[in-house]
Parts: C-alpha cells; sequence; structure tokens
C-alpha cells in the first residue's frame, strides 16, 4: 500500500504531509483491455485483484486470469477480437500461447514492441485512474480497491475518455 505520489494544494508556506500507515501490506493489480468497434462506442473490459498478503494468496495475475479476461470481453463484444498486447512476460507464456493457437478462428493476437507504453491506450486510462487516486488517504486496502474500482466504472461509461487515450497514441482504427 505504498502510496502514490500526486499535487495536492495547502495553504502558502504550509505544505501538507499526509502519514501513511501500513507500508508494503498490500497491492492492487490492475488487467484491462480497452475495446474499439468501428461504429459502436468504445468499451473497457477490466479485472481488479487484492493481494493482503496472506500466504496462499497470489501476488498477482496468472495466465488463467489473462485467458479468462479474454474470453469475458469475447461474450462481451459477442465477436472475433484482434488482440494488441505489451510484451509482458506473462503474455509470453506456453499455456496462454497455447490457448491463443487453439481459438485461432476468432483470436488474432499482435504484439507490440519491446517497451511500448505509447502505443497502448490501456497506459492512457491506468494513468488516468493513478492521478484521480493519488490524493486519496485510505485507511485499509479495501478503501484503495474500492476507489480503483469506482473510478475504472466512471471510465467505463465515458466513451469519449476511452476515445481520448486511443488518440494519444496517434493510431487509428482501419481495416
Amino acid at each position: 500500500m505504498t502510496p502514490p505520489r500526486a499535487r495536492t494544494w495547502g495553504r502558502r508556506g504550509c505544505t501538507p504531509v499526509v502519514r501513511v500507515r501500513g507500508r508494503g501490506s498490500g497491492r492492487v493489480s490492475m488487467a484491462g483491455m480497452t475495446c474499439y468497434k468501428p461504429g459502436e462506442r468504445s468499451r473497457r473490459s477490466y479485472a481488479v485483484r487484492e493481494y493482503t498478503g496472506r500466504k496462499d494468496q497470489p501476488k498477482g495475475f496468472g495466465w488463467r486470469n489473462f485467458r479468462d479476461l479474454i474470453v469475458r470481453a469475447r461474450i462481451q463484444l459477442g465477436g472475433p477480437i484482434v488482440l494488441v498486447w505489451d510484451n509482458v512476460r506473462l503474455h509470453l507464456t506456453r499455456p496462454l500461447r497455447d490457448f491463443i493457437a487453439a481459438n485461432e478462428d476468432w483470436l488474432t493476437v499482435f504484439q507490440l514492441p519491446t517497451y511500448a507504453p505509447d502505443l497502448n491506450p490501456t497506459e492512457g486510462v491506468w494513468s488516468l485512474v493513478k492521478r484521480d487516486i493519488g490524493n486519496l488517504a485510505a485507511a485499509h486496502l479495501g478503501e484503495v480497491t474500492r476507489a480503483v474500482k469506482h473510478r475504472l466504472k466512471q471510465i467505463q461509461y465515458r466513451p469519449h475518455v476511452i476515445d481520448g487515450c486511443l488518440a494519444g497514441t496517434s493510431l487509428t482504427l482501419g481495416p
């Protein structure tokens, strides 16, 4: 629960200080897709996971979680998917590659260059979420999780914001 850093306001000459307890007591992980279809509104498909430090609890997302996210997106969108992925090591694992090969009739995957967050519209969404929770003084990890889910839901119902994240990459939709 390392607090994010953000700008805030305070009286002139008085620097605001927010004390945060529980450093290292957990983390909130996010995975998501930004979905574009010409002629329809842009959408988000996402999953949020809270890690509280328990022994049997996974720290982040595994390949099964990414597989389930892709399947949910296909059900929501109701058609084939062209997936443009960054090169996160987990995206390149053998079980996930086998899943992609087994479903190539409705799933096409393109890899982004090695480090290219400026080409990934989802990075713009994560930036918006992190910026909005930057001044949150949460007492426990559940508050951070609720704030993240609330902001993601707000963005999900504002397709112009999602379109702005695509415009920020200088990429366009086309055949």
